[in-house]
């Protein structure tokens, strides 16, 4: 893809259901979808494009959310040695809890999934958004809890991801994450979601 010809606010996303779950919480929250997202479909296909992204001609905003994984500080690592490359001044103690804003042309903001100081992905992020009294959640987690380990095809660090689509399965059409959010399965008024939601506002909303 030819970068100059990307619009001048750019969020780049790991994956489709990224994609997603952000593009169904932004019209929830009427915030106006004006940037343009590319899903990169994996992070090691995210981490190359950030420098020649920032450096895309007319460029005033871009937006980076991935998944922190087993060791959010690696993560972090791997980000901000790109964006030193390219002669940013990131904050000296790591990402902040209520997500990054780097101020400058471009400005830049930085989300690691879940919430900028644990270890997990997007899925996590989403759990947290199923409603705190909601009978059926406990009981899709006993489920995966039943399945026997010689059993389960997923591995262990993936458990948050099977126990959020056994419960997304027992909707009234199962879901993909961002169509809950738009059927108000999943709420948006948590304490991390309004922070991330917070996050977007202030890293797109002028």
């Amino acid at each position: 893809m030819d970068l100059s010809s990307n619009n001048s606010k750019v969020l780049l996303v790991e994956g489709l259901d990224d994609k997603h779950v952000v593009r169904h919480l932004c019209y929830k929250i009427g915030l106006k979808q004006d940037f343009y997202t590319r899903n990169m479909g994996s992070i090691t296909k995210l981490l190359p494009v950030i420098i020649p992204q920032i450096k895309a001609p007319g460029l005033n905003t871009i937006g980076i959310i991935v998944d922190a994984n087993s060791d959010m500080n690696s993560r972090w690592r791997a980000i901000s040695d790109r964006l030193r490359q390219a002669n940013i001044e990131l904050p000296p103690d790591g990402p902040f809890s209520e997500g990054t804003i780097i101020p400058g042309v471009p400005r830049i903001g930085i989300w690691l999934m879940p919430d900028n100081r644990s270890p997990g992905e997007l899925e996590d992020f989403v759990q947290t958004m199923i409603p705190v009294d909601d009978p059926v959640w406990p009981m899709s987690k006993q489920y995966i809890d039943g399945i026997p380990n010689a059993l389960r095809k997923f591995e262990k660090k993936k458990k948050s991801r099977a126990e959020l689509y056994a419960w997304l399965a027992t909707r009234k059409k199962p879901k993909l994450m961002g169509i809950a959010i738009k059927a108000k399965d999943l709420r948006i008024d948590g304490a991390l979601c309004r922070s991330f939601a917070a996050w977007m506002q202030r890293l797109f909303g002028d």
